[in-house]
Formats: structure tokens, sequence, C-alpha cells
């Protein structure tokens, strides 16, 4: 299959640690899809929520149903960007890649309509990966749970109830996590975290995912824990 990948230069570089060994095409520039996409077959786009109305170029330049579109799907649901940007001709999927979430040994994929699970399929076996199909949701699944657990342990700091390195070692002693929420935070990126949050709250209403005081502050200052 060949491959495009559109996506900024760390974006691709994770992209590269998940497939070493694969042959695709880098761009980080939009502009040059009318070149690459009459050729693809399979196409990462990391920055399709960030430009949706791209969607039409896809549909226009692409080859149809001979053509699949991973894209990052943490912060939106397929459903609702389809039709917010009118229909789509090609099999838009999502996956989970917010930074550090890509590069597992798992891709968490999931599709805008069901006969693009079989596209899926044949994608991860071309690309010799194992994959799950989770349901089309903000959040997805992995980046909710995390993030959630990130926001309650802003919680708990902001109450001064245990300090960030307690609470980041009682996380990986206590659940056997690679990282603590702080450092998982930073790992990800507080905007990211924030971001994703801020989409899942909107989406269910729900309190869980209503973003901490002390988030929002580091968010807003550009800052790290």
């Amino acid at each position: 299959m060949n491959t495009l990948v559109l996506a900024t230069a760390e974006q691709e570089a994770e992209f590269s640690l998940k497939f070493p060994n694969r042959a695709y095409i880098h761009t980080t520039t939009p502009e040059e899809l009318a070149v690459w996409l009459p050729q693809a077959h399979l196409v990462f786009d990391f920055l399709l929520h960030e430009q949706p109305e791209r969607l039409a170029q896809y549909n226009e330049l692409g080859r149809g149903e001979k053509l699949i579109v991973f894209c990052n799907a943490a912060t939106v649901q397929l459903a609702a960007l389809a039709a917010a940007h009118g229909s789509v001709n090609f099999h838009l999927c999502g996956v989970n890649a917010l930074p550090t979430f890509f590069n597992r040994e798992i891709l968490e994929v999931s599709v805008l309509r069901e006969e693009s699970k079989r596209e899926v399929d044949k994608a991860c076996v071309f690309l010799a990966t194992l994959y799950e199909l989770v349901e089309d949701r903000v959040g997805m699944v992995t980046p909710r749970v995390i993030c959630m657990i990130i926001n309650e342990a802003c919680y708990t700091l902001q109450e001064g109830t245990a300090t960030k390195e307690d609470i980041d070692l009682g996380m990986k002693l206590g659940t056997n996590y690679p990282f603590g929420p702080f450092e998982w935070a930073n790992r990800i990126g507080v905007k990211h975290v924030y971001e994703l949050l801020a989409a899942v709250y909107e989406d269910t209403k729900d309190e869980r995912y209503k973003i901490c005081p002390l988030l929002k502050t580091k968010y807003l200052k550009g800052e790290e824990f």
C-alpha cells in the first residue's frame, strides 16, 4: 500500500518508531496532498482534526473506496466530523495519536462506517501491527481514562492532600502504570490533556471530566507540572 503521512516532525518521529521498516512519504504541508493523494492507498493524517475542511480534498483527489484515511480522533467523533463537512466517499478511520500513545503495541482504532472494519484489518496486516476497535466517541478509551486520572490527580495536588512526587510514585506502585499522572501529563503535553478533557466534557457533560482549576492554570500559562 502506498502510504502518505501528513504530520509535524514530532508526530512523524513517533510514526517512524511505530513502523520502522515501512516505506512512506512524509509531508508537513497540506498543500502537497494534491501531488501525492492520487497515488496513495493509505493516509495517516495527524492534522485533520484541526483542519477538517480538508475532508473535501480527500473526496475530490483521493481514490474513493480504495483510500483509507486514519486521523487523530482522540478529541473528535468521526460521525460529527463527517456530518459537519458533507459526505465522505473514502474509508475514514480514527486512531489514538496523542503523543506517547501512537507508538504502542496495539493501535486504538475507530471507524466511521461498519464496512471500513475490513479495510482497517487489511491495513493493519500490511503494517504488521495489532489493533483494537473502539466505539466512535470523543476521547476514545485510553486517552479518556488516562486524562481523567490526571485530572483527579490535579484535584488531589490542589487540595494539598499529597505532593506531586508522592502522587506519581503511588500511581506507579499501586497500578503498575509506566508513569505517574503528572509525569504522563508532561509527556502527553498539558495542552493535549486539557483539550481532550474539554472535548469530552463538552460531549458528555459528565462531572468526572470537569477540568481542575490547577490544570486549567497550567494550560493557560503554558507550563508543565
